[in-house]
């Protein structure tokens, strides 16, 4: 039986991952689970999982991975907020089950120092997919990643077609139930672009060779090319507890955590190329990544207050990647990536951010 913690339990991906536990109690033991600030639900949670060891807040959440004895930490906390729980996780050497992709994608190499081998597993489906799908081949065989992504809501239009987009309109994602960030950051590919980022330094694979290909079902999670001319691809129908439960007990699968795709009934799966233009997200990001040091913080920093802009009224849709783009071009990192670095260019980053979103109203 592998003992759990589950960080960000309140969350959507918290929530599923308690659905995999629950329909599997003689494998995972429930041993902690923190939130941001739903104290009233974590008591609820508690008292179904009989945990003991509960947490509210970031500071709180790193202390409880530090504190309780545990097989592996699901972080699903929303937000670079969650990288001290990363480190702590590492630390502690357990595995760590990673939804939080921002701490990855802004810790970059002090996450990945931090790691033993395979000490980190992706939640993620396109990672996990990847993951699943390296399984087909030595490392030296394969030749590029190709992440899917649905397209979000605005898949097939025109930039101009853009400028008057709503936030009830950006959060109606035409697959997945997420929260407010991870929804607006799936309409404008700012959220494919963070997971370029996080399969460059999940798998070690050059940013020429990550490639976006847009596949509307979401059947297909992500695909691995082979030398020899291969594709493996993972599907499945689109059900963040498989990939939750392969977090949990990776490598081991976990019965019965998903339905099958049903090939008696007809279907067709389309693929097409990202238009760069109209969501530059993904080019940008790719930018960030191969400057490395904290310009992925920045990247991340000046997004979330461009989505809170956004959804307060102070800022066009269009205008959230271009304001992350102004940052991104505006910041001068430092030589050395530390703690107090990354906290600095974040920092600088949402100053930064909001003295244009400011000077645009």
């Amino acid at each position: 039986m592998r003992r759990v913690i589950v960080l960000g339990s309140t969350g959507s991906i918290g929530t599923q991952a308690l659905d995999v536990i629950r329909a599997n109690p003689r494998r995972f033991d429930l041993v902690g689970i923190a939130a941001g600030s739903n104290a009233e639900l974590v008591a609820e949670q508690a008292a179904e999982f009989h945990v003991e060891h509960t947490a509210l807040g970031a500071t709180e959440a790193e202390q409880l991975v530090r504190d309780v004895e545990a097989d592996v930490v699901l972080n699903a906390i929303t937000g670079s907020i969650g990288l001290g729980a990363t480190l702590a996780t590492l630390k502690a050497g357990r595995t760590l089950a990673l939804a939080n992709k921002e701490s990855l994608i802004v810790g970059g190499e002090l996450v990945r120092s931090a790691a033993a081998k395979d000490q980190i597993v992706p939640v993620d489906s396109e990672h996990s997919a990847i993951a699943q799908a390296l399984r087909a081949g030595a490392a030296g065989e394969v030749r590029r990643l190709i992440v899917t992504a649905s397209g979000g809501p605005f898949r097939g239009r025109g930039r101009d077609e853009l400028a008057d987009v709503t936030p009830a309109q950006a959060l109606a994602h035409p697959t997945w139930d997420m929260g407010r960030m991870v929804t607006t950051n799936s309409a404008t590919l700012v959220n494919k672009g963070l997971e370029v980022i996080e399969a460059h330094l999940l798998f070690d694979v050059t940013y020429d060779d990550i490639e976006v290909v847009v596949h509307p079902q979401s059947i297909v999670h992500s695909m691995v090319e082979f030398v020899d001319g291969s594709t493996i691809a993972q599907a499945s129908p689109p059900d963040m507890r498989l990939p939750i439960s392969l977090g949990l007990d990776w490598p081991n699968r976990v019965g019965g955590v998903g339905r099958p795709l049903d090939w008696r009934q007809a279907s067709s799966w389309e693929f097409s190329p990202l238009d760069d233009e109209v969501f530059p997200a993904v080019a940008l990001a790719k930018a960030v990544g191969r400057a490395g040091a904290t310009f992925p913080a920045v990247y991340n920093a000046a997004n979330e207050q461009a989505v809170h802009a956004f959804h307060d009224g102070r800022l066009p849709f269009l205008g959230i990647v271009d304001t992350v783009a102004r940052v991104v071009d505006a910041h001068d990192a430092p030589g050395e990536l530390t703690p107090e670095t990354l906290a600095e260019a974040e920092r600088w980053a949402r100053e930064k951010a909001d003295a244009l979103i400011a000077a645009s109203a």
